[in-house]
Parts: C-alpha cells; sequence; structure tokens
C-alpha cells in the first residue's frame, strides 16, 4: 500500500509533525497560486499597455473580456476537470499538477514578448496563459483544502483548514508588498517599461519551493482508505451533480453558503480597493498600503473563527458574518468616504446634479471588462459624472432626439450623441468634460488640474479658452520654456504633423493649473488610522464567512466525490457571483446616481445564503469523515 499519512476521524490531540507539514505545504502551495492570480489584476494596466493598446477598440475589447473570463469564469471549469481528476486518482498528484500549470503560466508571462514585438500573437498567448491560470485555480483550492481536511482529527478541522482560508488574503497581501518593494526601487517609467515583469519573473522561485516541498508529500489518508477498500467512483462528475441527493447538497453549498461568502469576500478586499481608488480618488500606493495593514491586521483571524467553528459550529460563524454584513455595508462605506475625502463627502451632500434627457436614452451600463463604450447623450453624461463619483438625478422629460443637459448648480452642460457627432466626438467630449469639471469644481469638489503643455502657437488658443485662469501669454513668453524636437512633440501629442509644416523643432511651455482635471483626495485629509479601522472591519466580516467555509464544504460531501462536489460550488460562487461584483455595483451606481446604490448587489445576496443558509444547510460539526465514503 502507498505511504499515508496520520488518519483523520479522531479526537482531541496535538497536531503531529506530518500534519503541520501538510497544513504548511499545502497552504504555501495555495499562496503562491493566489499571489500568480492577484497579480494580473494588480498589474492590469501595465499588461494592457503591452498586450492590447496598440490594437482598434473593437479588438482590445474582446481581449480585455477573455482574459476578464479566462480568470475568473473559467475557474469552474478547473473545478470540474481537477476535481473529476482528484476523486479518481488521488489528492496529492492532482493538486501538484495544477501548482505546475499555475507557476508555469505566470512565469512565462514576465517573459512573454509584447505586441509591439510579436504583434497579435502576444495578446493571444497572454490569454492562454491566463486560461491555463483559471484553470488550475479552479481545481487547487479544492484539493488543498480536501488534503488538509483528510488529515485533520475530527474537532479540530475548522482549525486546521482555516489556514487554507488565509491562502487567498496572504497571496493578495505578498503581491502587493512585491509590487509596492520593486516600484520603490526604480522610477515609473522603469517599471511601466519592463519592471512590472520582476513579480511575475518571481514566481518561479516560488514555484520550486513549494513543488519540492509537496513531493514529499504523503496520500491522503481517507482517500488511500477509500481506494484500497475499492469503494471509489468511478464517474465523480456525473455521481456528484446527477444524482439529485448529492446534487441537492451542491445547490445548497452555492446558494447557502458560498454565493454569499464570495460577495462578502469579494466587497472586503477587492471592492473596498477599488472604492479607495476609483470611486474616493485615493491615491493607488496609498491605497496598497491601506489594504496591505488591514490585511496583515486581520488575517490571523481567519485561523481564530476557523478554531471557534470546532467549540460552536461552522454554520453560526458564517450566518453571523453575513448578517453582519448586510446590516453595516451602507454605514461603513459611508463612513469610509468622510475619512478618505472629506471634501468629497462633503461637496456631495451639498452638489447634486440633474440630467434632463429624452425618453429611452438612458440604458443600464454594465461594464464587465470597464473597456465597454455607451454612446448616447445620457449614457456619456452619466458615464462621467459616475467616474467622477458626483450624485445625480435623471429627469426623462426631454424631447425625443435631443441630446440631454447636465445641470450643476447654475450651470448647464450640454452632452453629446457620440454617433452622430462623427468625427466631432472628441472635441465635444472635451468641451462636455470641461463644462462639468469647471461647475464641479465651483460647487466645492475637490478638482485639481495638471499643469498644461502646450507649443506656442497653441498658446493664445489655450488663453482664450480659459479666461477663469487669468493667463497672461506675454508672461508665459518669457518665462521658462523648452525647445522640443518634433518628433517628439508628436508622439506627445502636443501637435500634429500636418500643424508642424516642416519644422524641426518647436517651442513648449508648461503654464500650471491648466492642464486636465482630475479628482483627487488630499492626502493631508486623509484620516488614515479611520481608514485603516473601517477596512479592518470589513476584514474581519471576510475572515467570519470564509475562515470556516473549507471545513463545512468538506464535511458536506463524500469523500468519493468530496473534491468534486465542493469544488464548483466554491467556484462558482467566488468566481461568478463575487467576480462579478465590481462590474455590477458600478453599473447599479450609475442607474442610480449614487455611489453607495450598488451594494445593495452584496447585500441582497449575501441575504438570499443567509435565510437559504439558515433553513436549509445543517451544521457539520462533528463529522467523521471515514463514516461518509
Amino acid at each position: 500500500m502507498a505511504n499515508v499519512s496520520t488518519a483523520a476521524g479522531t479526537r482531541s490531540r496535538g497536531m503531529t509533525r506530518e500534519e503541520k507539514k501538510v497544513i504548511f505545504a499545502s497552504s504555501l502551495g495555495t499562496v503562491f497560486e493566489w499571489y500568480d492570480f492577484y497579480l494580473y489584476g494588480s498589474l492590469a494596466a501595465f499588461i494592457g499597455a503591452n498586450f492590447f493598446t496598440q490594437y482598434p477598440e473593437a479588438t482590445r475589447n474582446i481581449f480585455t473580456l477573455l482574459a476578464f473570463a479566462a480568470g475568473f469564469l473559467v475557474r469552474p471549469f478547473g473545478a470540474l476537470v481537477f476535481g473529476r481528476i482528484g476523486d479518481l486518482v488521488g489528492r496529492k498528484y492532482t493538486f501538484l499538477v495544477t501548482i505546475l500549470i499555475m507557476g508555469m503560466s505566470t512565469f512565462l508571462v514576465g517573459l512573454l514578448p509584447g505586441a509591439a514585438t510579436i504583434g497579435i500573437a502576444a495578446p493571444i498567448i497572454l490569454i492562454v496563459l491566463r486560461m491555463l491560470q483559471g484553470l488550475a485555480l479552479g481545481g487547487e483550492y479544492g484539493g488543498a483544502a480536501t488534503y488538509v481536511a483528510e488529515h485533520a482529527p475530527d474537532d479540530r478541522r475548522g482549525y486546521y483548514t482555516s489556514w487554507i482560508q488565509t491562502t487567498a488574503t496572504l497571496g493578495l497581501f505578498l503581491s502587493l508588498i512585491i509590487i509596492l518593494v520593486i516600484q520603490a526601487m526604480m522610477s515609473k517609467e522603469a517599471f511601466a517599461a519592463w519592471g512590472w515583469r520582476i513579480p511575475f519573473l518571481l514566481s518561479f522561485v516560488l514555484l520550486g519551493i513549494s513543488v519540492w516541498i509537496r513531493l514529499s508529500l504523503n496520500e491522503s489518508p481517507t482517500f488511500q482508505r477509500m481506494k484500497d477498500e475499492g469503494k471509489g467512483s468511478k464517474a465523480p462528475l456525473s455521481e456528484a451533480f446527477g444524482q439529485w441527493k448529492n446534487a441537492r447538497i451542491a445547490l445548497l453549498a452555492l446558494l447557502g453558503l458560498t454565493a454569499g461568502q464570495a460577495v462578502v469576500w469579494y466587497s472586503g478586499q477587492f471592492y473596498a480597493l477599488f472604492f479607495l481608488a476609483n470611486v474616493l480618488k485615493v491615491d493607488a500606493q496609498s491605497v496598497n498600503i491601506m489594504i496591505a495593514i488591514s490585511l496583515a491586521l486581520g488575517t490571523s483571524f481567519f485561523v481564530v473563527f476557523g478554531w471557534l467553528s470546532d467549540k460552536i459550529g461552522r454554520k453560526p460563524i458564517i450566518m453571523a458574518g453575513l448578517a453582519l454584513a448586510i446590516v453595516t455595508y451602507f454605514p461603513l462605506f459611508k463612513a469610509l468616504t468622510w475619512a478618505a475625502n472629506p471634501a468629497l463627502a462633503s461637496a456631495q451632500q451639498n452638489v447634486r446634479a440633474t440630467i434632463t434627457a429624452a425618453p429611452g436614452d438612458c440604458n443600464f451600463q454594465f461594464k464587465l471588462t470597464g473597456t465597454e463604450k455607451f454612446t448616447s447623450s445620457c449614457d456619456i453624461a452619466t458615464d462621467f459624472l459616475a467616474k467622477s463619483s458626483v450624485p445625480y438625478d435623471i429627469v426623462a422629460t426631454a424631447a425625443p432626439g435631443t441630446v440631454a443637459t447636465v445641470k450643476i448648480g447654475d450651470e448647464t452642460v450640454e452632452s453629446y450623441d457620440a454617433v452622430a457627432a462623427g468625427a466631432d466626438a472628441a472635441a465635444k467630449n472635451a468641451a462636455l468634460a470641461k463644462g462639468i469639471n469647471i461647475a464641479l469644481q465651483d460647487g466645492g469638489y475637490p478638482l485639481v488640474r495638471d499643469p498644461a503643455k502646450v507649443v506656442d502657437a497653441k498658446l493664445d488658443a489655450l488663453v482664450a479658452a480659459n479666461p477663469k485662469l487669468a493667463l497672461d501669454a506675454a508672461a508665459i513668453r518669457a518665462g521658462e520654456k523648452a525647445t522640443v524636437p518634433v518628433e517628439q512633440a508628436i508622439k506627445d501629442k502636443l501637435i500634429t504633423a500636418e500643424e508642424a509644416a516642416g519644422a524641426t523643432e518647436v517651442t513648449v511651455y508648461t503654464v500650471p493649473g491648466a492642464g486636465a482635471f482630475k479628482m483627487v483626495a488630499d492626502p493631508a485629509a486623509v484620516n488614515w488610522p479611520m481608514v485603516i479601522a473601517i477596512l479592518f472591519v470589513l476584514v474581519i466580516y471576510v475572515t467570519m464567512v470564509y475562515g470556516p467555509i473549507a471545513a463545512i464544504l468538506v464535511e458536506m460531501f463524500p469523500t468519493r466525490i468530496r473534491y468534486t462536489g465542493m469544488s464548483l460550488p466554491y467556484h462558482i460562487g467566488n468566481g461568478w457571483f463575487g467576480g462579478l461584483l465590481p462590474a455590477t455595483v458600478f453599473a447599479m451606481s450609475a442607474a442610480k446616481g449614487d455611489i453607495y446604490y450598488g451594494l445593495w448587489y452584496p447585500i441582497v445576496v449575501a441575504a438570499m445564503s443567509l435565510v437559504i443558509g439558515m433553513i436549509f444547510v445543517k451544521d457539520t460539526l462533528g463529522t467523521d469523515l471515514h463514516a461518509k465514503d
């Protein structure tokens, strides 16, 4: 018989050396896999600049959508593929394969030439690698959780498996730390050019360590015992989902547990990051530091709640986490706004925009990838205001065929229809943005303007277009200036080749406060302790719903189909309900003109799981896995 580790099914005792090794090896490998997975999201802007931006918008959108789908929507298929193999062949060898696939895919992203070098092959290869990552992650979590659970004593399974639950957060934490360290070691330009590849290349070292440790492990004792007794499943997929008694368990696991757990998990970690950076306009580096601190403070609570679930049950802790999220999300995110950007919070209270549009001109803006474009005048206006974090009301009283208007205070700005505007769309968009931004700035919104770089031939037009700035063209010309080669000026979009008219050099002035508007959070006004405290509370909710989830999932399914049975509902919940959360929340907020309205999505899903979980899901504390062959 193959070497087998300490068997499950026993009662209270200390953790053996072999069990510590099992937990460490499984957790380390899973941390590494989550690290790989998060790198793509954290470095998406740099990846897009190297692989997608050279192509027309339609092509770029297709590639971005495929990359997104590969990362999240493919995960359940990985659960099916590797779950089946894990229930047929064994836990150890299956999640050894998944880590090899994930590690090599990530390492190759770091080596992959950009589109400028190998053309369209670059994004295609990237999507293939991303798809392999999604498939591998779909098989990794179920294997690691099942493997650890089948080594654990019955009355300490929550504690043992909770170490696996720390891995997603630790993977995110590790990716943030490595990115921050590398960014601190080089200029922004160097990082954008090639430094972003370093975190991907470092994954090869982590892969080697993880594989070396996992090779020394033995097969799960529960699985080996079942296999020796000839009780293994010959068709795990059909047995897990084709028989109602097992399919019902999977359905309850999804709707009563993992869907709610997923939206709380994504809200507390990913959406909180998105909300701070994209809605509240806190600078990206500060956001990463805030999230990293909150994760460092809260991660140990995965283990605390896993341990507690061995005392009072898995279900009470998960349901309590869902209930707390439902009740407190609105006040917590509103408090986060006041702590991170009080000027924005105050302006939102005092100034709302009103969009007057024709009936049917406004649509629900579900942005799956973030690159989709909407062309109606109402959609263009709402998209701009939503991205600027401005609350607004929509009044559909305009005559059919007329363009929407935006009223802010005493100012009214006309939007435009992108299709009707044709070649003038860019100019109309610039006029819309300028008009709205000036009105918002007058209304107290925390807007600043970057310096403007302008060639001498366009300086007088800049002065005339900005009367409120009281610019003096003569004074600017008498001040500092730079002589720039025409090729560089064309590359920087300061002038066109036609406008250059054969010149070899142009004079460029830098005019402070005359460039593009941007909404900001004043660094001096950010209440760091309060922001971190709120993020910490959100992370605690994450640990409550996620810490005991592995234990209850593995205990719901029999050994013969456990890997398959638990993996699919977990990855549908986290890959689909959770993965679609940012796009859904933004679309709902844009439709309502309220930055908090989208929170109804995680609240409703969490409420669904709370009701179904309380009524139909039974607690599994004390389950003997040997008795569930």
